[in-house]
């Protein structure tokens, strides 16, 4: 289908606003599959069915191809692309704060060693295209492993951060756990010893 054909679909608002490549950063399409690479690594995806992605002058443009999910589509593909951009460019990161007496982390080429207050060590494998780093933070006398995740896919770093933070999430009453860096749970009042006819 040509260009001029899939300007006469409806287009989104958003999506059909054009992606400028930043300096360094090299963006190839074949077929449904989109390749991006930059100084910060490089990210490959598949594209919806309904879109056409063309690259000139170093500005990436989306238009639909098919007047019935082109135009939902043309937004979701614009939003990949620019996340996949803005990863090859700057990368991502999120921290991790690990609360709790004992708690440590230990990292050893791409294997995490977490202590995390249970009966067993937890060992995690994260995958090649996240980094990760550990800092000791001292808040009030109290020292805490902070881990620093970064990573070229924000996709992918989302589902590792959650996957982290749920072997040990924050409990409500003492906030022991693993949470976000700067995350706020909200904490519950203990039981009161004893009920009211208590004596």
């Amino acid at each position: 289908m040509s260009t001029a054909q899939t300007q006469d679909f409806a287009q989104s608002r958003v999506g059909k606003r054009p992606i400028v490549l930043p300096q360094g950063v090299e963006l190839k399409v074949q077929g449904r599959k989109v390749s991006v690479k930059g100084p910060k690594g490089s990210v490959e995806r598949e594209m919806p069915a309904d879109v056409k992605i063309e690259v000139k002058d170093k500005t990436v443009t989306v238009a639909p191809t098919s007047g019935r999910g082109g135009k939902q589509y043309q937004g979701l593909a614009r939003a990949l692309l620019a996340g996949m951009v803005e990863g090859a460019a700057n990368g991502f990161a999120i921290s991790l704060d690990l609360i709790g007496v004992g708690y440590r982390c230990e990292i050893k080429g791409q294997q995490l060693n977490l202590a995390l207050g249970l009966s067993h060590p937890v060992q995690f494998k994260l995958p090649d295209s996240v980094s990760a780093r550990v800092e000791i933070i001292d808040q009030a006398g109290i020292k805490k492993p902070r881990l620093h995740l970064t990573s070229s896919d924000k996709m992918e770093l989302g589902q590792t951060a959650a996957r982290i933070r749920s072997f040990r999430p924050p409990e409500p009453y003492k906030g022991k756990g693993v949470r976000y860096t700067g995350e706020r749970v909200r904490e519950k009042a203990g039981k009161a010893g004893g009920g009211k006819g208590a004596k």
